[in-house]
Order: structure tokens, then C-alpha cells, then sequence
């Protein structure tokens, strides 16, 4: 195993130190229990809460700040945060509004989240993200996990919240966002966790996963490699079966990285998707392409489709200032 490391054990807390340090102008680094926040809570707005295990960079983290998170709960390198954690960063960045948590579908963080939230004092709610299609139940959760989909809820529910809207309004706009939001991916390789020291998985020269989870569960099948083409087809054939968006319905198209992926084959994935998409009489209102939830260094991708309505872009086109993702600022 070759990755720029000094102890296993310290991984975790010097990397987070070198992001706090990098972005000290957005974010505020807390030790013990260890959480990110912005560095400046803004008074009466609906605080929003987000976390998962490490290795998914720059999620949950690096969208701390203006418009989206209020703060990140990071554990271990594919492992939940803890409650303590959540409550926590709860109390930090809660200024009487009252705390959203936004939770990916995975055993250990729907658990952890409840926890906290059933410990805590403050007004809270909470948002579940299943956006995942490729499978119904894995190693790691029961019902469709939730992946890369969950950026567009964090953005579209942080613009919401930074505008005024009460814990309820909050909420239920997550619900309504995370119900027309489909995502699914396609691995070339599997990834290194640092502790463990060995690849998760193995996959042959000419074989790719299709449907792979971000920590690298099975999906749908192992199949022989396929050209750009083939494998969109396959992944959109999937989310426009589940979404069945209306012909007039602009669609969100995210291209996520998995981390070991080029810049450049990501938008050779989004030109496919365009012209799958166009083909079927199917618009594309907004987009996204770069690597935003990761899987370390996992070669591969994942697309995601969110059926937009006017409400919905009009959050998505608001500011956002966070270490990853910024424009209207």
C-alpha cells in the first residue's frame, strides 16, 4: 500500500487539521468530540448537520459554509460518526432555529443520528438520503443507501434555510428533493482502506462493477468492461425507469468521481449522458461534474438525475460559499 501517510492511527485528525488550516476563513476545527463548523453561526436560521465516515471527501466537510452545512460529524474512514459527536456539534452551531440532520441510509450513521437526536434538547429533524437505485439492501444498510445525491440535498435544503424558512419547511423540502433524486455508479477498481492495508475488493483487468456502493458493496452485477456508451446507457436506463421524470421537466445531471478518476473522462461521461438524454426527449436544466463524493481512491463513477421544479432551481442557483463548492459569492 503507497499513500502519503505518517501514522495509520493519526490519518484521520492530520488530515483534517490540514483542511481546517487550509480553509480557516469558512470552517472552525473541533478536537474533542471531533466536528467541523462554519466559523461564523448565523443567528435564527435552521442549523443543518451532516456526517458519515471518512474517506468520501470533500463530503460532508468540504461543504461546510455559506448555504449549505453548518457543520460535519467525520468518523473513522468508512466508519459512522458517534453520538456525541452529533450532539455536540448540535449545541455549537444551534442559535435557536433548531437542527436538521441530514443522514445518509447506512446502518451505523441512521443509528448514530438518531441517537443524538433523541438526545438532544434543541428542536431537531431530520432528512434520510436514499438516493442509491442499484440495490435494495447491502452489507451496510437495509433499503437503497445513499451516495452522491446527497450534495443536492445539502445544497438545496442549506439554500433554504439560509433564506429564513422554519425546521418544518426545512424538512419537508428535504423530503420533497430526496423523493425526485436517483443515483448509481460504475467501479473499475476497488480502494485502499488505509487501516486495513488491501484493496476492499478485486476486480479483473476486463470486469467492472456496476452498481457499486461507495464503500465498495456489490451492486447490480459484475460485468466485462464496457466502452462510455454502454455503461451510461445502463446507469440511466436505471434512474429514468425509477424517476420517470416528465418530458417537461428539467433534469440536475451530477457526473461524481469516485476518486481515481480523470477530470476528463468525467465530462466524456456527461457528453454521453447529454446525448442519451436528448435522445429520449429529455432536457438538462442545470450540472454538475467533478468529484464531490469520493470513495477514496476508487476508479470509477456514478451519475445522479434530480427532476427539478422551479422552487428546486431556484435553491440550487443561490450562493454557496464552502471549501468545495462555490459560485454567487
Amino acid at each position: 500500500m503507497k499513500k502519503f501517510v505518517n501514522r495509520i492511527d493519526q490519518f484521520l485528525d492530520q488530515s483534517l487539521t490540514g483542511f481546517a488550516a487550509a480553509h480557516a476563513d469558512l470552517v472552525v476545527l473541533n478536537r474533542e468530540p471531533l466536528f467541523v463548523r462554519r466559523n461564523a453561526a448565523k443567528p435564527g436560521k435552521v442549523a443543518l448537520i451532516s456526517g458519515g465516515g471518512s474517506g468520501h471527501e470533500p463530503l460532508h466537510s468540504g461543504f461546510v459554509g455559506y448555504g449549505m452545512l453548518d457543520a460535519a460529524c467525520p468518523g473513522q474512514v468508512f466508519t459512522s460518526p458517534t453520538p456525541d459527536q452529533m450532539m455536540a456539534a448540535a449545541q455549537a452551531v444551534d442559535t435557536g432555529a433548531g437542527v436538521l440532520f441530514i443522514v445518509k441510509n447506512y446502518s451505523g450513521d441512521l443509528m448514530n443520528f438518531e441517537m443524538a437526536a433523541e438526545m438532544c434538547a434543541m428542536p431537531n429533524a431530520t432528512v434520510l438520503v436514499n438516493d442509491d437505485v442499484a440495490v435494495e439492501n447491502s452489507s451496510f444498510t437495509t433499503g437503497r443507501r445513499g451516495v452522491a445525491g446527497t450534495v443536492i440535498v445539502e445544497k438545496l435544503i442549506g439554500s433554504m434555510a439560509e433564506s429564513g424558512a422554519d425546521l418544518g419547511q426545512c424538512r419537508a423540502f428535504g423530503e420533497h428533493v430526496v423523493a425526485r433524486i436517483a443515483s448509481m455508479g460504475v467501479a473499475f477498481t476497488s480502494c485502499t482502506v488505509p487501516a486495513a492495508g488491501k484493496p476492499t475488493f478485486t476486480l479483473g483487468d476486463a470486469e467492472m462493477e456496476i452498481g457499486v456502493g461507495i464503500h465498495g458493496e456489490p451492486g447490480r452485477r459484475r460485468a466485462p468492461y464496457a466502452n462510455a456508451d454502454a455503461i451510461v446507457d445502463e446507469l440511466l436506463a436505471a434512474m429514468v425507469d425509477e424517476l420517470k421524470p416528465a418530458a417537461d421537466r428539467e433534469l440536475l445531471v451530477l457526473v461524481n468521481g469516485l476518486g481515481g478518476t480523470p477530470l476528463g473522462e468525467l465530462y466524456l461521461l456527461f457528453d454521453a449522458a447529454s446525448r442519451w438524454l436528448t435522445q429520449r426527449g429529455l432536457t438538462i436544466g442545470r450540472a454538475q461534474v467533478g468529484a464531490l463524493t469520493t470513495s477514496l481512491e476508487m476508479a470509477g463513477a456514478s451519475l445522479t438525475l434530480c427532476a427539478l421544479d422551479d422552487e428546486m432551481k431556484r435553491h440550487w442557483d443561490s450562493p454557496v460559499h464552502t471549501p468545495a463548492l462555490r459560485w454567487g459569492c
